[in-house]
């Protein structure tokens, strides 16, 4: 069984497979608007949805892996080279996974981003956004490598038999489908194109960035989920791992990410984040979401979602000087001491968390 669906916001072709025989099946990137649609397939052709699989960490839509695992149970995976977080099964090149009878395998195709994988089931070819009908992925943000792209599709899809179908992860010019012969010989980047032209071509596209990236990157880092899903995510981890390891004889699992990253920081509380704000000299970074900074932020703050920390923190004029005070604040406390880490990892040394984040502050 196969189904090929469109999400016309985005752009974005989502993928369901299945097995006729056991009823398992899969989805590949799957698009968190279209949860009810994709749980209503499932049940109407009986389905348990074992993968949710991502082709990369998304800039352009919020992926529905986290929901769908929470509605279904389902495994997500993600390339162990996508820097995602709370990921079941962290994908590397060649994995073979199974639904009843059927194999789909995963292949690396790094270069729009360094964790970009394209899957093969049967004669298809789930392409992500590494190679587009007629097209390619961009390369100019996320880690993108026009060369090592150009690598992956000329060496590694372009090498497959040419009546192989490529499903692409979008398609701005309405077509559903081509091949491998088709775009090996037409495809206007690719074909009859040295390596250096592709990277003279790739690097002049000049195109705007994704409109949703500052918001989708963070979310998908996370498998789609906000906060209060992540922590419920995370706690169903631990239960589940508690569970494992009381059944092998052994012990507890350990405190959780956020609880280690607040033993190598400096917490302050409200009152305390108050009179250093009053005194000045130091930068306030709110490391929540966009829509949560506009539904309320500290006066003055400066909006760096913590998805996006990494990237942007080399641009933002704020925090050129490694040794200012700098002091971050999320809903309540988890991601501003996960940022916290980060800066110092980055060499930041007077770095502060707002214990009890916005809330705390609000109560206070």
């Amino acid at each position: 069984m196969f189904k090929q669906l469109f999400d016309p916001a985005t752009w974005t072709y989502t993928y369901l497979i299945a097995d006729d025989v056991s009823k398992e099946a899969a989805f590949i990137d799957p698009v968190n608007t279209h949860l009810d649609t994709y749980l209503n397939l499932l049940k109407e052709h009986g389905l348990t949805l074992v993968y949710s699989f991502e082709t990369h960490v998304h800039a352009d839509h919020i992926t529905a892996s986290g929901l769908l695992r929470q509605h279904t149970g389902a495994k997500t995976g993600v390339s162990k080279l996508g820097g995602a977080q709370l990921v079941d099964v962290e994908m590397s090149d060649g994995d073979v996974f199974m639904l009843g009878g059927e194999k789909i395998k995963a292949i690396a195709t790094p270069g729009h981003t360094p964790g970009c994988t394209s899957f093969l089931w049967k004669d298809r070819l789930f392409s992500g956004d590494s190679l587009f009908i007629g097209g390619c992925g961009r390369t100019d943000f996320q880690g993108g490598d026009a060369g090592a792209l150009y690598d992956a599709i000329t060496q590694r899809l372009f090498t497959l038999p040419g009546e192989t179908l490529v499903y692409p992860g979008h398609d701005y010019q309405q077509h559903w489908v081509s091949n491998i012969e088709q775009e090996r010989s037409t495809n206007p980047r690719l074909a009859n194109k040295t390596r250096e032209q592709f990277i003279e071509i790739m690097n002049n596209l000049n195109l705007p960035k994704p409109r949703l990236i500052d918001e989708a990157v963070p979310a998908n880092r996370y498998c789609g989920l906000d906060e209060d899903e992540r922590v419920q995510a995370v706690e169903r981890k631990q239960s589940d791992a508690g569970v494992f390891c009381m059944m092998q004889g052994g012990g507890s699992t350990g405190p959780d990410l956020v609880t280690l990253a607040k033993q190598t920081i400096t917490e302050v509380n409200a009152d305390m984040a108050r009179n250093l704000l009053k005194e000045g000299g130091i930068a306030l970074i709110d490391v929540r979401e966009e829509s949560e900074f506009a539904a309320g932020h500290i006066d003055n703050a400066l909006l760096i979602p913590r998805g996006t920390l990494e990237f942007k923190v080399a641009t933002v004029p704020e925090l050129s000087d490694k040794s200012k005070a700098v002091l971050l604040y999320c809903r309540t406390g988890g991601r501003s001491a996960l940022a916290a880490q980060t800066l110092q990892t980055l060499g930041y040394t007077n770095v502060l968390s707002l214990a009890g984040g916005f809330e705390g502050w609000n109560k206070a």
